[in-house]
């Protein structure tokens, strides 16, 4: 599998033309169904979809959710699918094509893609089988009017700052849990693992192969760096993902986040906070960890797909929608929901920490078949390390044979 490299940092960088698409909506009468995860980006392109092909289609649906990954391909298995369209991420398009239910999109690129820029295209032994539309990374969020009344000099920028500044919020009685991170069991733990491995240096498998490799010293030192955050967090943290840690931090309820730069709009907007919160909010890179210069992230891209399962008409109609909403005028009306791929995009303050992520080295979430396998490992059999009930080799030992369980049963081990 080759995978074009998507330019993030070139990308984010500056603004990138200023052609628009022709307002084309393809074949009329065509079923469109839409599934994506629920954040605002994703809102901005399906809700422009829908308003600008919707009243010339059949029917014209969008399902936004938090669990898309736990039921696209189940959904998009059936023939017909049940949806014509899943905005995915790197991880789920690998997903979805592990078992082939996604279609190459050469022709209709072709057809409606004219003004869409080369790294938007993500194209894998030369079929495009996904339209980037936005960057995305973890990064760390502060608030730097609590930092200052703790006596914290500066936004912190490693593992061991947060800590020593989490700790001082706490000893001057401002907050005792000052640290808010995405720890719900499942997918983002596993992620979370992932941010700290990289930057300690780790890789999830042996050169060159499907073997595990995450039992090791990076392995380990990645789990205690995660711990030392953890003890400065709210003891519910492993129930919290997006949703939960966003409200959090609009409540004033913590001080120090590593959270999704794609909530960083949202976090500074007028909306569901106070002003004490969101002019005090700066948004920076990712720590690094262990003395080392790897920012503690994974950049990612989140773009469209057409499923495989659906007739042509549909198909195509599906396509042509969405691409009416990768526009200039789209992004002019929600330039600080994402870190647009699009025409038209001005850089501002959401954007400060994905950039600077980026800029920083982060590395990019691995498209291999069997790196879902890893992560849905990690992101079960951890929660005994953090709740103190196993040690770290121990809990990774653990991984290890999970993921070998599964990779045996996909085919990817002997």
């Amino acid at each position: 599998m080759k995978l074009k490299t998507l330019g993030l940092g070139v990308a984010i960088a500056g603004v990138m033309g200023t052609a628009a698409l022709a307002q084309n909506c393809g074949p009329d009468g065509q079923s469109i169904r839409i599934l994506g995860s629920d954040f605002p980006a994703i809102q901005a392109v399906s809700g422009t979809a829908q308003a600008n092909c919707g009243a010339g289609a059949g029917d014209f649906t969008v399902t936004l959710r938090d669990n898309t990954r736990d039921i696209m391909n189940q959904a998009l298995t059936p023939n017909p699918a049940e949806y014509t369209s899943v905005i995915v991420a790197n991880s789920t398009l690998t997903q979805l094509m592990n078992d082939d239910l996604v279609r190459p999109l050469n022709d209709l690129v072709e057809k409606y893609g004219q003004d869409l820029k080369p790294n938007q295209l993500i194209t894998i032994d030369g079929n495009v089988m996904a339209v980037a539309f936005m960057a995305n990374s973890q990064h760390l969020f502060s608030r730097t009017d609590i930092l200052e009344q703790a006596g914290v000099e500066g936004i912190p920028s490693t593992v061991d700052e947060i800590v020593a500044a989490a700790e001082k919020i706490r000893a001057a009685g401002i907050m005792e849990y000052p640290i808010t991170m995405n720890m719900k069991v499942g997918w983002n733990m596993g992620e979370v693992f992932n941010l700290f491995y990289f930057a300690h240096g780790g890789e999830l498998f042996k050169p060159g192969s499907a073997e595990p490799n995450v039992n090791n010293e990076a392995g380990v030192a990645a789990l205690n760096s995660i711990k030392a955050l953890l003890e400065y967090t709210h003891p519910d943290h492993l129930t919290q993902a997006s949703n939960e840690t966003q409200a959090v931090w609009e409540a004033g309820q913590a001080a120090l986040g590593i959270m999704w730069g794609s909530r960083g709009g949202a976090v500074l907007d007028d909306e569901g906070s106070t002003a004490e919160v969101t002019e005090n909010t700066v948004l920076s890179a990712a720590p690094t960890a262990g003395g080392g210069a790897i920012p503690a992230a994974t950049l990612w891209w989140d773009g469209v797909t057409i499923a495989k399962n659906v007739s042509d008409e549909e198909a195509e109609a599906t396509f042509a929608a969405l691409m009416t909403a990768m526009t200039s005028d789209m992004v002019a009306e929600n330039n600080d929901k994402a870190i647009w791929l699009i025409d038209g995009f001005e850089p501002g303050a959401a954007a400060a920490g994905v950039a600077a992520t980026a800029a920083g080295g982060a590395k990019p979430y691995p498209m291999i078949p069997y790196a879902g396998l890893m992560h849905n490992a990690l992101g079960a059999e951890l929660a005994d390390f953090y709740q103190g009930d196993e040690s770290a080799e121990d809990a990774l030992a653990d991984v290890e044979a999970a993921y070998r369980t599964a990779a045996k049963e996909e085919g990817f081990l002997q």
